[in-house]
């Protein structure tokens, strides 16, 4: 890792991190890579498996609406309305 990730856990400095990209996504592997920007964090390099644990979801919507108190509500939908009118609209003074 680089030196000033040594002192201050997996931080890059943004020119650091560009000229080895390579390593920085590497590393990402075994933790997230932190990227800063005239020293304020400004990025982050993540592995492909702790992305999709951030971003996928642990169940599908469906189950969680029916696993809530109200799954199993018997709620009355009104029928669809007829069609929309076809008038136009009226003219406004902008």
């Amino acid at each position: 890792m680089n030196k000033y990730a040594e002192k201050n856990g997996p931080y890059w400095q943004l020119q650091e991190a560009k000229a080895m990209f390579s390593k920085v996504v590497r590393s990402a592997n075994e933790q997230a890579q932190i990227i800063t920007v005239h020293g304020k964090e400004s990025a982050v390099v993540l592995s492909m498996d702790n992305y999709r644990k951030l971003t996928v979801p642990k169940e599908s919507l469906v189950s969680f609406m029916e696993q809530s108190p109200w799954g199993s509500a018997k709620i009355k939908l009104p029928k669809r309305s007829p069609k929309r009118s076809i008038e136009k609209t009226r003219k406004l003074d902008l």
